[in-house]
Order: C-alpha cells, then structure tokens, then sequence
C-alpha cells in the first residue's frame, strides 16, 4: 500500500517562512508528477504548484516569487518552501500523485495527503 504523509506545517508569523514536506510511502516504482493544493476554509481546492519527475516546476500565480518546489526522487519526496508568507495563505495543505507505479506494474493513481494546516497570523 502506498501512502503520502505531508509535515511541516504549523502556525507562522506574516512574513515567515515553512517548508512542508511530502513523502510516499511503501514500495514504490516511480512517481510521475507531485503537487501541491490548499485549500482554504469555505473555499474551493487550489493548486498551488507541480513538480515533474524531471524537475520541471510551476507555481500559480498568486504565491509565484515566493514559493518554491522541488523533489527527491531517490527519497520519493517533493517538498514546498513557503517564504513571505501571507494571512491569505492560511489553508490547510495537500500533497497529491496523479500516478505512482510499484513494481511490477500496479499503478496507484490520483493519491492524496492527509493535509497539514498551515496558520499565517501575528
């Protein structure tokens, strides 16, 4: 069985910085693209920003400059630097793989985080 397990959330000051972290866990394949959603009490899902297997990275618009994604394939993490951070980023975070492969073939798709708060305030 596979799983993501997101940490690094927590309660910052406006103008801090988190990093959250992201690992899947079980035996694991390959992992294709990883993002990043929030989501924000009373509102929608977001995608805040997806990293390829390769390293190609996009970031939304609205945290574009301020954070960053990156991932270690060989540690089957992706991660999310979060700096200058605002009272608007308060959401609770996910981690999601549209796609991961086990040996042998078996494919585990649209997996998700448990999600960690993240609390912008003074």
């Amino acid at each position: 069985q596979v799983q993501l397990v997101e940490s690094g959330g927590g309660l910052v000051q406006p103008g801090g910085s988190l990093r959250l972290s992201c690992a899947a866990s079980g035996s694991i394949f390959s992992i294709y693209d990883m993002a990043w959603y929030r989501q924000a009490p009373g509102k929608e899902r977001e995608l805040v920003a997806t990293v390829t297997s390769g390293g190609t990275a996009n970031i939304a618009d609205s945290v574009k400059g301020r954070f960053t994604i990156s991932r270690i394939n060989a540690k089957n993490t992706v991660y999310l630097q979060m700096d200058s951070l605002k009272p608007e980023d308060t959401s609770v975070y996910y981690c999601n793989a549209p796609r991961v492969v086990l040996p042998g073939g078996v494919e585990y798709l649209g997996l998700w985080g448990q999600g960690t708060l993240v609390t912008v305030s003074s």
